[in-house]
């Protein structure tokens, strides 16, 4: 059975250099990596190489509950393209393309079958947009 997929975008008021760190630096990844204030991401790692391993904890402010997001990865072209498959094969394919001092992020990821496309797809967004949002102010 196909994986149906979900297609997220921002554009980031930031260079292709300064977007790709902040995308894939842990110390960078620790500020933006939620999709609601009420959860954090208190630790990452990023072995950025074909084969590495991308690990991202992700937990309620509150304590009640928490996930390690973790992925290998399968092919990086630096600064225009990650793609990697997570612990539950679905595959995952970002695209960096540079527009002078803007740079558009387009994010592909395979549905999983426990929780609505739309709900995954607001999730996926949100995380996005703190993404935009943390770049362009530091």
């Amino acid at each position: 059975m196909t994986k149906e997929s979900i297609t997220i975008k921002a554009t980031v008021q930031a260079n292709i250099t300064k977007a790709w760190d902040y995308y894939t630096n842990p110390n960078h990844i620790t500020n933006w990596n939620f999709a609601h204030e009420s959860w954090h991401c208190p630790a990452a790692s990023n072995d950025l190489t074909i084969g590495g391993k991308y690990l991202a904890r992700m937990e309620a402010r509150d304590g009640s509950m928490g996930f390690d997001f973790e992925a290998i990865y399968d092919e990086i072209v630096e600064h225009k393209k990650i793609v990697y498959t997570l612990t539950d094969e679905r595959k995952v394919v970002i695209d960096f393309l540079e527009n002078g001092n803007q740079t558009e992020i387009t994010v592909e990821f395979e549905a999983e079958n426990q929780n609505p496309i739309a709900m995954q797809q607001a999730g996926w967004q949100a995380i996005l947009n703190n993404y935009k949002d943390y770049t362009e102010k530091h």
